[in-house]
């Protein structure tokens, strides 16, 4: 029984022959793929602005960064006017104003505040308004002493 289950010399010598005819032919067949015809363009096309070895090291390769897909992209702003059904955007409403202009006194555009387009036409219209009448300043934080 012990004779049954040991395979004979045959068997092994067909064994080894079959391992080293897979390892001989694996490597054959990855490389195959990965070489390029020689003819073949190259895939990226060279940038016509500055030469390419100034520019650093690139994202992933940096020590301080931990790679990733690149850039953080914000949640897209929406209109606080939009939103709330605002038809009139009263310039009596100093509160509401000022939420839409610096500590220096300037209208925050809406790439940063998020209004629309249409609201924000009539929210500078509104901050100018509240300006004239001495409700908001045209330039806070300065003193007619200065």
């Amino acid at each position: 029984m012990a004779d049954e289950a040991t395979p004979t010399e045959a068997q092994v010598e067909q064994k080894s022959e079959n391992i080293d005819e897979k390892t001989n032919e694996a490597p054959a067949e990855k490389s195959a793929p990965e070489a390029a015809p020689a003819s073949a363009a190259p895939a990226r096309r060279p940038s016509r602005g500055a030469p390419q070895q100034g520019r650093g090291p690139r994202r992933q390769d940096r020590p301080d960064r931990q790679g990733g897909r690149g850039r953080f992209r914000p949640r897209r702003k929406v209109c606080s006017f939009c939103v709330d059904k605002v038809t009139h955007i009263n310039y009596k409403e100093v509160d509401t104003l000022r939420r839409f202009v610096d500590n220096h006194g300037k209208i925050i555009p809406r790439r940063k505040t998020g209004t629309c387009a249409k609201h924000q036409r009539r929210l500078a219209m509104a901050v100018k308004r509240a300006r004239h009448l001495a409700l908001l300043p045209f330039v806070a934080g300065r003193s007619p002493y200065d």
